[in-house]
């Protein structure tokens, strides 16, 4: 339990459906160094232990802050420090929620772990289960959970899976929850209201660099550091100025070797800002591999549509993917997620 309405009603349903349950926050970052924002951990707490009072189920705190260091946060460092573009969501949810919190409840005695993801999970023939999006699609975080394994999935429970949100806050509205009008949390919860760059700037040493053209390889000026960058695509921040309104200059790579942030003009044919190919490593399945070539589809990131694609495995957990469509600024570091329909098989990490 988060402290917000989707698990709140979560924990609601599960009630009702009479199973013995147990409301647990995962207490991760506190903040404790000091960065300038919020993140109201204490009053998530206190929101998430009243719902657990309304409920009358018991509830309890797991601090889990090392963990979240070990597996999250020096992921997220690490990612940025090699100018790469990490995904910390995913990573929480296949190390943290489905992984090391997981492992604490089964020690405890529990035989699943229920979260407030707007995802569905079925049940097939076998006995085995698929990962499918959430029903309502302006919601569906199914792409937050590409790297689940099949052991974790059977572990899982989605609740809410199969409602629309203004449903879900109908129903934390008619039962009197304290959360029903709380607003959604945005961002990552131990960053809060801290901008990213802002975060960065206290874990990660400035290492400036040129700002090239990547047309012609003219060196445009210099930069404080690639984590500073987040996603290929970016506009705003880039600290050179274009030459007409209508130009505007977007980063299409970051070079590591010599610390260089590549640009170029925001047009269809600017180097490496439109692929058509890419590869993928680190390949998870919630599914039995897929080891010959396929059609498939994927989604580049979450939000966007999905899309169609040829998966070719190679050697080892690499693949290539062939787009149907060329796709936008895809950032190594970042997560496809591979679909079959609605069923989410697994993902990989752009190379």
């Amino acid at each position: 339990m988060s402290g917000g309405v989707d698990s709140s009603v979560a924990a609601l349903l599960l009630k009702q459906q009479g199973h013995d349950l147990v409301g647990a926050y995962m207490k991760n970052w506190i903040n404790e160094d000091n960065i300038i924002g919020h993140c109201p951990w204490q009053q998530d707490i206190d929101d998430a232990r009243a719902v657990a009072d309304q409920l009358g189920i018991e509830f309890r705190v797991v601090n889990l802050m090392q963990e979240y260091r070990e597996r999250v946060v020096a992921y997220l460092l690490d990612g940025y420090r090699r100018g790469l573009t990490p995904n910390p969501d995913i990573m929480c949810n296949r190390e943290i929620k489905f992984g090391v919190f997981r492992a604490w409840a089964k020690d405890n005695g529990f035989s699943a772990v229920a979260t407030g993801h707007y995802a569905r999970r079925g049940t097939n023939s076998d006995g085995t289960y698929s990962l499918l999006e959430g029903a309502d699609k302006n919601k569906d975080q199914s792409y937050f959970l590409a790297l689940l394994n099949q052991e974790q999935l059977r572990d899982a429970r989605f609740p809410i899976g199969h409602l629309p949100k203004p449903e879900l806050r109908r129903i934390a509205s008619e039962a009197g929850l304290t959360t029903a009008s709380k607003k959604d949390s945005q961002g990552i919860c131990f960053i809060g209201e801290v901008k990213m760059q802002d975060f960065l700037r206290q874990y990660v040493p400035d290492e400036p660099g040129p700002i090239v053209r990547a047309t012609d390889g003219k060196e445009l000026g210099r930069h404080r550091g690639l984590h500073y960058y987040h996603t290929i695509g970016q506009r705003r921040g880039i600290g050179v100025p274009s030459n007409t309104d209508f130009e505007k200059y977007v980063v299409v790579g970051k070079r590591a070797a010599d610390r260089a942030l590549l640009v170029a003009f925001d047009h269809a044919d600017a180097p490496g800002l439109f692929v058509s190919e890419i590869r993928i490593q680190s390949l998870s399945w919630n599914t039995e591999p897929i080891t010959t070539a396929r059609m498939l589809e994927g989604r580049v990131r979450y939000r966007d549509p999905r899309v169609v694609l040829e998966f070719i495995p190679e050697t080892g957990d690499t693949a290539l993917i062939k787009f149907h469509e060329p796709q936008r600024a895809l950032a190594s570091g970042q997560i496809l997620a591979l679909h079959e329909g609605e069923r989410l098989l697994g993902g990989g990490v752009y190379v």
